[in-house]
């Protein structure tokens, strides 16, 4: 070991920086295939309708946050060995791959505050274009496959209608909204309002994690550098 006194507690503070990093690219890693595989999203996003699928705008986003979390933790791993090896290349290609990845989820945060609501949006779309089908009393051909576009909907996320329901959406709710009584359509949300709530929640979940992750590489950054100016200053280093 080439370091002594103040850097080589940087070497350690690096090392465990790292390893927190290596944990948090597995942490994103498992978040993100828990939101692909969950439940509410899966029922939704794999609807078809007058051969037109669900808009898949939230699984591109959810594949990107597989790659990251998968390329975090070969990069903390990298890291963590160049920390305790006192390599400088490692620790210089462990700082141009850091670099890297905060520029993109700084370019990743700013798209996805620009588009926070296009997820919930596209999909509400998707769901009013199978309302106005189900309700249609003149008997569209696309009738039932809006039937069962909406139940699925109401059956996920245990709504009812768009909120706004007109007389004609009353008279044929018991249709559309088989596991409610009449009683229970008054009381139940409108699945406009459940869809924002359902992504608004993911989104936040997700912008926390880059948030913790940000503040992580920042200071791995700093630690890199020190670590790699302590390692070239040391005696028996050229």
């Amino acid at each position: 070991m080439v370091v002594a006194g103040c850097t080589k507690c940087i070497k350690y503070m690096l090392f465990l920086f790292n390893f927190i990093f290596w944990l948090a690219g597995g942490v994103i890693l498992g978040v993100a295939l828990w939101l692909r595989h969950d439940s509410q999203t899966s029922n939704l996003l794999i609807l078809n309708f007058e051969g037109h699928q669900a808009p898949g705008t939230f699984y591109t986003s959810v594949y990107i946050l597989i790659a990251v979390g998968a390329v975090m933790m070969l990069v903390g791993f990298l890291g963590c060995y160049g920390a305790i090896q006192e390599s400088q290349c490692l620790l210089g290609t462990f700082f141009f791959f850091l670099v890297i990845l905060f520029a993109c989820e700084v370019a990743a945060a700013m798209w996805g505050f620009m588009n926070k609501d296009r997820i919930s949006k596209e999909l509400i779309t998707f769901y009013d274009s199978a309302y106005i089908k189900a309700v249609d009393v003149s008997g569209s051909p696309s009738k039932d496959s809006a039937i069962k576009v909406l139940d699925a909907f109401h059956t996920t996320l245990d709504c009812c209608g768009k909120g706004d329901d007109t007389a004609l959406f009353k008279q044929v709710a018991s249709a559309l909204c088989t596991r409610k009584s009449p009683v229970d359509f008054l009381k139940s949300p409108s699945c406009h309002s459940k869809l924002t709530e359902l992504f608004s929640e993911k989104l936040y979940l997700i912008g926390l994690a880059a948030l913790v992750v940000a503040v992580i590489m920042i200071f791995e950054m700093i630690f890199t550098m020190v670590l790699c100016c302590g390692i070239r200053n040391s005696p028996g280093v050229y």
